[in-house]
C-alpha cells in the first residue's frame, strides 16, 4: 500500500501528482495487464528475440 504523506497546506493536486508518479514506478498496472490474458511460451519467445534483433540493428546502425 502506498502512503504519500500530504504536508501542511499542500495542494491535493500536487499530492495526487505525487501518488501517480509512485504508482507508476510500482509496475502494478502494467503487471495486471499482463496477467489479464495469457501468452503462449513461443510467442514470448518469439517476442524477446524481435527485440534483440531490433536492438541489435539500432547498435549497428550507431557504429556505422
Amino acid at each position: 500500500m502506498l502512503i504519500i504523506p500530504i504536508k501542511e497546506g499542500e495542494n491535493i493536486d500536487r499530492a495526487l501528482k505525487r501518488f501517480k508518479r509512485k504508482f507508476d514506478k510500482t509496475g502494478v498496472k502494467r503487471q495486471l495487464q499482463v496477467r489479464k490474458q495469457f501468452t503462449k511460451p513461443s510467442v514470448e519467445r518469439r517476442a524477446q528475440i524481435q527485440k534483440a534483433q531490433y536492438i541489435q540493428s539500432l547498435r549497428d546502425a550507431e557504429e556505422v
